[in-house]
Protein backbone atom coordinates (compact mmCIF):
# COMPACT_ATOMS: atom_id res chain seq x y z
CA UNK A 1 0.00 0.00 0.00
CA UNK A 2 1.06 3.61 -0.54
CA UNK A 3 2.51 5.69 2.27
CA UNK A 4 0.61 8.84 3.13
CA UNK A 5 3.47 10.96 1.81
CA UNK A 6 3.11 9.32 -1.61
CA UNK A 7 -0.61 10.04 -2.04
CA UNK A 8 -1.48 12.47 -4.82
CA UNK A 9 -5.12 12.91 -3.76
CA UNK A 10 -5.64 15.99 -1.59
CA UNK A 11 -7.32 15.54 1.79
CA UNK A 12 -10.11 17.95 2.74
CA UNK A 13 -11.86 17.96 6.13
CA UNK A 14 -15.66 17.92 6.08
CA UNK A 15 -17.42 19.35 9.12
CA UNK A 16 -18.85 22.37 10.90
CA UNK A 17 -17.41 22.06 14.39
CA UNK A 18 -15.10 25.05 14.84
CA UNK A 19 -12.75 23.31 17.26
CA UNK A 20 -12.55 20.27 15.02
CA UNK A 21 -11.87 22.38 11.95
CA UNK A 22 -9.10 24.29 13.67
CA UNK A 23 -7.62 21.03 14.93
CA UNK A 24 -7.46 19.76 11.34
CA UNK A 25 -6.02 23.11 10.23
CA UNK A 26 -2.95 22.30 12.32
CA UNK A 27 -2.39 19.15 10.24
CA UNK A 28 -0.38 19.96 7.09
CA UNK A 29 -1.93 16.93 5.36
CA UNK A 30 -5.32 18.70 5.32
CA UNK A 31 -5.40 20.92 2.24
CA UNK A 32 -8.94 22.33 2.44
CA UNK A 33 -12.32 22.29 4.16
CA UNK A 34 -15.95 21.68 3.20
CA UNK A 35 -19.20 21.97 5.08
CA UNK A 36 -22.94 21.94 4.38
CA UNK A 37 -26.20 23.01 6.06
CA UNK A 38 -26.79 19.54 7.53
CA UNK A 39 -23.40 19.50 9.25
CA UNK A 40 -23.92 23.06 10.45
CA UNK A 41 -27.32 22.19 11.91
CA UNK A 42 -25.81 19.17 13.65
CA UNK A 43 -23.08 21.39 15.10
CA UNK A 44 -25.68 23.80 16.49
CA UNK A 45 -24.80 26.72 14.21
CA UNK A 46 -27.54 29.36 14.35
CA UNK A 47 -25.89 32.31 12.59
CA UNK A 48 -24.67 31.03 9.22
CA UNK A 49 -22.84 34.17 8.12
CA UNK A 50 -21.16 34.81 11.46
CA UNK A 51 -19.90 31.23 11.62
CA UNK A 52 -18.62 31.30 8.04
CA UNK A 53 -16.84 34.63 8.38
CA UNK A 54 -15.22 33.46 11.61
CA UNK A 55 -13.90 30.36 9.85
CA UNK A 56 -12.64 32.41 6.89
CA UNK A 57 -10.71 34.62 9.31
CA UNK A 58 -9.31 31.60 11.16
CA UNK A 59 -8.42 29.64 8.00
CA UNK A 60 -7.44 32.26 5.41
CA UNK A 61 -5.05 30.21 3.29
CA UNK A 62 -6.82 26.97 2.37
CA UNK A 63 -9.95 26.41 0.26
CA UNK A 64 -13.26 26.66 2.15
CA UNK A 65 -16.60 25.54 0.69
CA UNK A 66 -19.89 26.99 1.99
CA UNK A 67 -23.26 26.01 0.53
CA UNK A 68 -26.29 28.00 -0.54
CA UNK A 69 -29.49 26.80 1.09
CA UNK A 70 -32.32 28.32 -0.93
CA UNK A 71 -34.48 26.10 -3.15
CA UNK A 72 -35.15 28.88 -5.66
CA UNK A 73 -32.52 29.68 -8.25
CA UNK A 74 -32.85 33.48 -8.02
CA UNK A 75 -32.24 33.34 -4.28
CA UNK A 76 -29.45 30.78 -4.77
CA UNK A 77 -27.76 33.30 -7.03
CA UNK A 78 -28.04 36.07 -4.44
CA UNK A 79 -26.69 33.81 -1.70
CA UNK A 80 -23.87 32.57 -3.95
CA UNK A 81 -22.69 36.11 -4.69
CA UNK A 82 -22.76 36.97 -0.98
CA UNK A 83 -20.90 33.81 0.06
CA UNK A 84 -18.35 34.28 -2.70
CA UNK A 85 -17.55 37.75 -1.36
CA UNK A 86 -16.41 36.40 2.02
CA UNK A 87 -12.89 35.52 0.95
CA UNK A 88 -10.53 34.77 -1.92
CA UNK A 89 -10.29 31.16 -0.71
CA UNK A 90 -14.07 30.58 -0.63
CA UNK A 91 -15.85 28.20 -3.00
CA UNK A 92 -19.64 28.36 -3.23
CA UNK A 93 -21.45 25.03 -3.07
CA UNK A 94 -24.35 24.74 -5.49
CA UNK A 95 -26.45 21.54 -5.47
CA UNK A 96 -26.73 19.80 -8.83
CA UNK A 97 -30.54 20.22 -8.64
CA UNK A 98 -33.00 21.88 -6.33
CA UNK A 99 -35.35 19.78 -4.20
CA UNK A 100 -37.81 19.53 -7.10
CA UNK A 101 -35.21 17.89 -9.29
CA UNK A 102 -34.67 20.93 -11.53
CA UNK A 103 -31.11 21.02 -12.91
CA UNK A 104 -28.96 23.89 -11.66
CA UNK A 105 -27.02 24.11 -14.93
CA UNK A 106 -28.07 27.61 -16.03
CA UNK A 107 -27.22 29.03 -12.61
CA UNK A 108 -23.92 27.13 -12.51
CA UNK A 109 -22.98 28.58 -15.88
CA UNK A 110 -24.01 32.12 -14.93
CA UNK A 111 -22.10 32.09 -11.65
CA UNK A 112 -19.04 30.45 -13.17
CA UNK A 113 -18.94 32.91 -16.05
CA UNK A 114 -19.12 35.75 -13.54
CA UNK A 115 -15.92 34.49 -11.91
CA UNK A 116 -17.33 32.79 -8.81
CA UNK A 117 -15.48 29.62 -7.86
CA UNK A 118 -18.02 26.84 -7.39
CA UNK A 119 -18.23 23.49 -5.69
CA UNK A 120 -21.10 21.73 -7.44
CA UNK A 121 -22.36 19.16 -4.98
CA UNK A 122 -24.58 16.09 -4.43
CA UNK A 123 -23.82 14.40 -7.77
CA UNK A 124 -24.19 10.63 -8.04
CA UNK A 125 -24.25 9.86 -11.78
CA UNK A 126 -21.95 10.23 -14.76
CA UNK A 127 -24.72 12.02 -16.64
CA UNK A 128 -24.82 14.69 -13.94
CA UNK A 129 -21.03 15.09 -14.14
CA UNK A 130 -21.24 15.50 -17.93
CA UNK A 131 -23.98 18.12 -17.68
CA UNK A 132 -22.26 20.06 -14.89
CA UNK A 133 -18.93 20.02 -16.73
CA UNK A 134 -20.58 21.54 -19.80
CA UNK A 135 -21.64 24.51 -17.68
CA UNK A 136 -18.19 25.03 -16.15
CA UNK A 137 -16.37 25.42 -19.47
CA UNK A 138 -14.43 28.69 -19.60
CA UNK A 139 -14.96 29.42 -15.92
CA UNK A 140 -12.52 29.73 -13.01
CA UNK A 141 -11.32 26.96 -10.72
CA UNK A 142 -14.17 24.73 -9.56
CA UNK A 143 -14.90 21.47 -7.79
CA UNK A 144 -17.35 18.73 -8.75
CA UNK A 145 -18.37 16.68 -5.69
CA UNK A 146 -19.54 13.16 -6.49
CA UNK A 147 -21.00 11.40 -3.46
CA UNK A 148 -19.18 8.10 -3.86
CA UNK A 149 -20.13 7.03 -0.34
CA UNK A 150 -23.83 7.35 -1.09
CA UNK A 151 -23.34 5.41 -4.30
CA UNK A 152 -21.73 2.64 -2.23
CA UNK A 153 -24.65 2.77 0.21
CA UNK A 154 -26.87 1.51 -2.62
CA UNK A 155 -24.76 -1.61 -3.11
CA UNK A 156 -22.91 -0.24 -6.14
CA UNK A 157 -19.12 -0.09 -6.48
CA UNK A 158 -18.25 3.62 -6.81
CA UNK A 159 -14.74 3.03 -8.14
CA UNK A 160 -15.65 2.58 -11.85
CA UNK A 161 -17.90 5.64 -11.63
CA UNK A 162 -15.19 7.79 -10.10
CA UNK A 163 -12.62 6.61 -12.64
CA UNK A 164 -15.03 7.57 -15.43
CA UNK A 165 -15.58 10.96 -13.81
CA UNK A 166 -11.83 11.60 -13.73
CA UNK A 167 -11.66 10.86 -17.45
CA UNK A 168 -14.71 12.99 -18.22
CA UNK A 169 -13.31 16.04 -16.42
CA UNK A 170 -9.81 15.72 -17.92
CA UNK A 171 -10.52 18.30 -20.69
CA UNK A 172 -11.25 20.87 -17.95
CA UNK A 173 -7.94 21.30 -16.09
CA UNK A 174 -9.41 24.00 -13.83
CA UNK A 175 -12.06 21.58 -12.50
CA UNK A 176 -11.15 19.12 -9.74
CA UNK A 177 -13.13 16.02 -8.81
CA UNK A 178 -14.02 15.47 -5.15
CA UNK A 179 -14.71 11.98 -3.80
CA UNK A 180 -17.38 12.98 -1.29
CA UNK A 181 -19.06 11.17 1.63
CA UNK A 182 -16.42 8.46 2.15
CA UNK A 183 -17.31 5.72 4.61
CA UNK A 184 -13.86 4.45 5.60
CA UNK A 185 -10.18 5.36 5.41
CA UNK A 186 -9.61 2.86 2.58
CA UNK A 187 -11.64 5.20 0.35
CA UNK A 188 -8.69 7.62 0.48
CA UNK A 189 -6.50 5.04 -1.22
CA UNK A 190 -9.24 4.15 -3.70
CA UNK A 191 -9.66 7.82 -4.61
CA UNK A 192 -5.92 8.16 -5.09
CA UNK A 193 -5.73 5.03 -7.26
CA UNK A 194 -8.34 6.27 -9.76
CA UNK A 195 -6.75 9.73 -10.01
CA UNK A 196 -9.37 11.64 -8.05
CA UNK A 197 -8.06 15.10 -7.19
CA UNK A 198 -9.61 15.49 -3.73
CA UNK A 199 -11.35 13.44 -1.07
CA UNK A 200 -13.29 15.20 1.67
CA UNK A 201 -13.87 13.29 4.90
CA UNK A 202 -15.14 13.86 8.41
CA UNK A 203 -12.69 14.18 11.28
CA UNK A 204 -13.47 10.70 12.61
CA UNK A 205 -12.22 9.19 9.34
CA UNK A 206 -9.26 11.54 9.00
CA UNK A 207 -8.11 10.69 12.53
CA UNK A 208 -7.60 7.12 11.33
CA UNK A 209 -4.75 8.31 9.10
CA UNK A 210 -2.37 7.40 11.92
CA UNK A 211 -3.37 3.75 11.44
CA UNK A 212 -2.05 3.66 7.89
CA UNK A 213 0.24 0.66 7.48
CA UNK A 214 -0.23 -0.51 11.08
CA UNK A 215 0.89 -4.08 11.70
CA UNK A 216 -2.25 -6.22 11.60
CA UNK A 217 -1.11 -8.69 14.26
CA UNK A 218 -0.46 -5.77 16.59
CA UNK A 219 -3.88 -4.34 15.66
CA UNK A 220 -5.49 -7.69 16.54
CA UNK A 221 -3.84 -7.62 19.96
CA UNK A 222 -4.97 -4.02 20.52
CA UNK A 223 -8.52 -5.12 19.76
CA UNK A 224 -8.38 -7.99 22.27
CA UNK A 225 -6.99 -5.63 24.90
CA UNK A 226 -9.85 -3.19 24.21
CA UNK A 227 -12.48 -5.90 24.70
CA UNK A 228 -10.81 -7.00 27.96
CA UNK A 229 -10.57 -3.46 29.30
CA UNK A 230 -14.17 -2.61 28.40
CA UNK A 231 -15.51 -5.81 29.96
CA UNK A 232 -13.64 -5.06 33.19
CA UNK A 233 -14.83 -1.43 33.21
CA UNK A 234 -18.42 -2.58 32.72
CA UNK A 235 -18.12 -4.99 35.66
CA UNK A 236 -19.55 -7.90 33.69
CA UNK A 237 -19.97 -11.18 35.62
CA UNK A 238 -21.38 -14.59 34.70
Amino acid sequence: MKALADLKVKLFADGADRAGMLEMYQNPLIKGFTTNPTLMKKAGISDYQAFAKDIVAAIPDRPLSFEVFSDEFDEMERQAKLIGSWGANVYVKIPVTNSRGLFSGPLIKKLSQSGIRLNVTALTTLTQVRDVAANLVGGPEAYVSVFAGRVADTGRDPVPLMAACVEMLAPLPQVELIWASPRELFNVFQADAVGCHIITATNDILKKLSLTGKDLTEYSLDTVKMFKSDAEAAGFKL
